[in-house]
């Protein structure tokens, strides 16, 4: 009893630091939920929950942190204007997506770049032999961050070569989520440090470093190698052997990533920078880093971070600034659908509108809760006249966004809220007709071995399933 005795002498004070707690956490919520229906769920999840409802909301609720990009003045090196039609004859009859570039250009800090080539990828078997000889031939530097970097045959190739770039003398520098780095065991990070290959974790967190508790739930989901400063591959590619499909791995995901050459490869290394310096504090910079660089193609790109800090929603109005420009067609490719109401409106608009707009998913996902989540909003889309279609296993982690033929958006992001509000995100911007006819070819081949998704199928479903996908999709900002 004498447990129970001190406890009730205590509990006047515990009761007034939980209220104090409470009146914090709900303050929070009021000043910075930007959803009304978002801060009343909070403040009703702070006040029935005492102690644990405000802790859920540092964990969950607050997902943005004050991180200052560097200023590496890297974009002095843009020395060719560009273009106002968006080049030239490349541009005939696509003038209008002008309209997507000036608000871009409004939202994210990074210029438009003349001159870049990019070269799709598909899967591990062309990205991870084309990613590896860079590394074999880099002179001078190399930079690498991924969300997930496996402990495994394709992961031990990239460690192995990483390790002689550093016997050259090559700088390196490899940055891997923290959480990313829970996906094999042991984990990568113990072959890292073995190798002497410097590297770092975004954001780590614990059981042993509560502190960081109010960060857990923001990850740096971006994918991006860059050699010399010269040649860069991103997209929505991890490190892990899954990818090589040739390889007949045990659980296969299909995947797409890019090679860029050309002056927005000083962008993406500018973005690794930047999560470099916040993560350790060193600065990279310097001709090692940032030479000089030349045009290598045609194509006219930015880079767009996205994340939960000064690059908030980046991402977000990107989208929706090209759905309200398209004329004639949208494809998407997405393994993660869970768009949110202003995004959904904005297909539907589209498709009012006229527009073609097609959405690709894979039919079986790799996280069925994901999965049942997305399917209780397919009506939304179907009833305006969208397009749904299911891709045939194995499970496409591919993102792509294609307007009318001529802009293209690739990288890191997903269509959910983990992506376009929690995560580090990193996508590029593209506009040129003969890249944007490639990517359409790569969409129509996938769209010839899928089925399409009715509505009627979709109102089809059984009763049970309906609630089962329903009460999955309460938790879709979170998924």
């Amino acid at each position: 009893m004498d447990w129970f005795s001190n406890f009730a002498q205590y509990w006047p004070q515990l009761a007034a630091l939980i209220a104090l707690a409470n009146v914090i956490a709900s303050g929070h919520a009021l000043l910075n939920k930007r959803d009304p229906r978002a801060a009343t769920i909070w403040l009703g999840v702070i006040w029935t929950m005492p102690a644990l409802g405000s802790l859920c909301y540092v964990v969950l609720g607050v997902n943005r942190i004050r991180r200052h990009a560097i200023r590496l003045r890297v974009h002095k090196i843009f020395t060719r204007a560009v273009p106002e039609n968006l080049g030239d004859t490349e541009a005939a009859g696509a003038e209008h997506l002008q309209h997507i570039a000036r608000v871009v250009s409004r939202v994210a800090a990074q210029p438009l770049t003349a001159g870049n080539k990019i070269d799709p990828l598909v899967n591990g078997d062309e990205a991870f032999p084309a990613m590896l000889a860079a590394i074999e031939n880099a002179q001078k530097s190399i930079s690498l961050c991924s969300y997930i970097f496996d402990n495994d045959e394709t992961g031990m190739k990239f460690v192995a070569a990483l390790k002689r770039a550093v016997e050259r003398g090559v700088l390196v520098r490899v940055l891997v989520d923290s959480a990313g780095t829970r996906y094999s065991f042991p984990p990568i990070t113990w072959k890292l440090r073995h190798a002497k290959i410097p590297f770092a974790k975004f954001l780590p967190t614990s059981i042993l470093t509560p502190w960081r508790v109010a960060t857990i739930n923001l990850r740096n989901h971006r994918k991006s190698l860059t050699v010399d400063g010269e040649i860069s591959f991103t997209g929505g590619m991890n490190l892990r052997h899954g990818n090589v499909l040739l390889a007949n791995p045990a659980s296969p995901v299909q995947d797409l990533h890019f090679r860029v050459t050309g002056p927005v490869v000083a962008e993406l290394q500018e973005a690794f920078a930047n999560d470099w310096n916040f993560t350790t504090g060193e600065i990279l910079k310097g001709e090692p880093w940032f030479p000089d660089l030349s045009e290598a193609g045609d194509v006219i790109a930015r880079v767009v971070p996205d994340g939960p800090d000064a690059d908030f929603e980046n991402a977000r109005w990107t989208m929706l600034a090209a759905l309200g420009e398209a004329q004639a067609s949208v494809k998407i490719l997405t393994p993660y659908f869970l768009p949110d109401i202003a995004l959904i409106t904005a297909l539907n608009l589209a498709a009012l509108r006229g527009v073609r707009v097609d959405i690709i998913l894979p039919a079986k996902n790799n996280l069925p809760f994901v999965h049942w989540a997305s399917r209780a909003l397919w009506w939304q889309v179907l009833e305006r006249g969208c397009h749904l279609w299911l891709t045939p296993p194995p499970f496409d982690h591919s993102k792509l966004m294609i307007v009318d033929g001529h802009w293209v958006s690739f990288g890191s992001a997903n269509w959910d809220a983990r992506s376009l509000r929690l995560n580090f995100e990193l996508n590029v911007e593209a506009y040129g007709r003969k890249f944007g006819e490639e990517m359409e070819k790569l969409i129509a081949r996938k769209i010839g071995v899928a089925r399409e998704v009715s509505l009627g199928e979709v109102d089809g479903r059984s009763l049970p399933g309906k609630l089962r996908d329903a009460f999955a999709r309460l938790f879709a900002p979170y998924l």
